[in-house]
């Protein structure tokens, strides 16, 4: 940023001052006094004075600004745009620095483009932040070179700027879509529809064997000179509550965002299809003791509220204390909903220290508790063993993950439904768990 920010002249130009002062010298010592350096300075001079007068002759040569959300989602390709515009009546040489928040930790984004007389361009670039917070863009800078490329004239558009990051609303927006289109099933999750008899009405058909005459519409048979039956679905306004685990199991970083934050975006996500689903969405929040606490609700803001409080979510990735979860639960819940929790487990051992309280809130709830594989470990297991060290490695490695696997046979055997998902495949694995469920009629 230095650079960017002292840079004024090209490179070529410290080449030719040197040049002239190397002339200058040799006429020096040799008492060369004649009027080949005077042209030739002369000549430099007439040179550097039009390309001055190139750049600087108009007050607005270059218009430009950076394009982009008032708030970016985590975890997602976030499109950035620097806007250009030229009022030069000739070509110009640009190069782009756009001096983004320190999180990136990209120090070398630069652009280099060629503009025709009049035109404007668009640059285009993504961000991918792995930590929700405030971000601070700086300026952009362009340095301006004509032709001649030995004078650069800088440009600053777009001045400080701050950003938040929230929880992926990209993928809200996503899913919504296709939640409200139908077409879920196509990202691979899973949506079966029961068809029930109650006060949810669906749509006006036609009559075909089997279907109950209790539910013909004589309003519209006698319109359309043929049976017209109702058809109603399912009516089932549930509460669904994530739990979420902001405790230390929750630090492991997987593409560098921690567990914390894929959870924080799945909860999103969940809370906005079960709102669109007709169910009421809420959260809790805990570690060492209960954080945030939102009753489930379907207002129409709930949606945001949802978003702000997982915005605002810190932690210290202390120790999780689930017999504070149990409590509050039990004092805030009590109408039997979905929990679905995300946590995490790595042995077996630790799901038994957290076993008694997992089996009383199945008890009083529908308790889904979502964990997450260990990727690594399964690429140390897929890959082949060529030494002993890597067949030592491969051997721990496979142990581990079949601890994984005894803590879905364990929780199975208490009745507690369960989820061992890839980090990049939580949303979508959480999203099938709650169609099925619904599906099955369990809540």
């Amino acid at each position: 940023m230095k650079l960017i920010r002292s840079l004024y002249l090209g490179n070529r130009l410290f080449a030719a001052i040197s040049a002239v002062v190397i002339v200058f010298i040799l006429a020096f010592v040799f008492n060369f006094t004649g009027w080949v350096p005077k042209i030739l300075f002369l000549l430099l001079l007439a040179i550097v004075l039009t390309d001055l007068l190139l750049l600087y002759r108009t007050n607005r040569g270059l218009k430009g600004q950076r394009l982009l959300a008032d708030k970016l989602s985590n975890g997602d390709e976030n499109e950035i745009s620097i806007y250009l515009e030229s009022f030069y009546s000739f070509p110009i040489w640009l190069r782009v620095f756009d001096e983004i928040p320190h999180q990136f930790q990209l120090r070398n984004l630069e652009f280099n483009l060629v503009m025709e007389p009049g035109t404007n361009k668009v640059i285009k670039y993504f961000l991918r932040p792995v930590k929700r917070g405030e971000y601070s863009f700086g300026t952009v800078n362009v340095l301006v070179y004509s032709k001649l490329k030995l004078l650069g004239r800088r440009y600053k558009f777009s001045a400080d700027k701050l950003v938040p990051v929230y929880p992926s609303y990209i993928q809200m927006r996503k899913y919504e879509l296709l939640a409200i289109s139908n077409r879920l099933v196509n990202t691979g999750i899973k949506k079966i529809r029961r068809i029930g008899h109650n006060q949810e009405f669906e749509l006006i058909k036609e009559y075909v064997s089997g279907d109950d005459f209790r539910t013909i519409n004589w309003k519209a048979t006698a319109r359309k000179s043929r049976l017209m039956v109702n058809q109603f679905q399912d009516e089932r306004s549930q509460q669904v509550y994530s739990l979420i685990d902001k405790g230390r199991v929750m630090q492991m970083p997987f593409n560098g965002m921690s567990l914390l934050d894929y959870a924080i975006n799945a909860t999103l996500v969940i809370s906005n299809i079960a709102i669109k689903k007709s169910d009421k969405a809420g959260l809790i929040s805990f570690q060492d003791k209960t954080g945030s606490i939102l009753p489930a609700a379907r207002l129409n803001n709930q949606m945001a509220t949802i978003q702000e409080v997982l915005y605002n979510q810190k932690t210290a990735f202390l120790e999780t204390d689930f017999s504070a979860l149990y409590t509050t639960v039990r004092r805030v819940i009590s109408q039997r909903s979905l929990l679905l929790l995300f946590t995490n487990f790595e042995s077996i051992h630790s799901l038994h220290r957290q076993l008694p309280y997992l089996i009383n809130l199945n008890k009083m709830h529908l308790l889904v508790v979502i964990f997450f594989e260990n990727t690594e470990l399964v690429q140390v297991i897929k890959a082949p063993a060529e030494n002993l060290k890597e067949i030592y490695l491969k051997a721990i490695a496979e142990r581990f993950s079949y601890e994984k696997k005894l803590i879905v046979k364990e929780l199975q055997k208490h009745g507690i439904q369960s989820i061992l998902t890839p980090p990049e495949k939580l949303t979508v694995n959480t999203i099938n768990k709650y169609l099925e469920l619904k599906a099955r009629n369990l809540i």
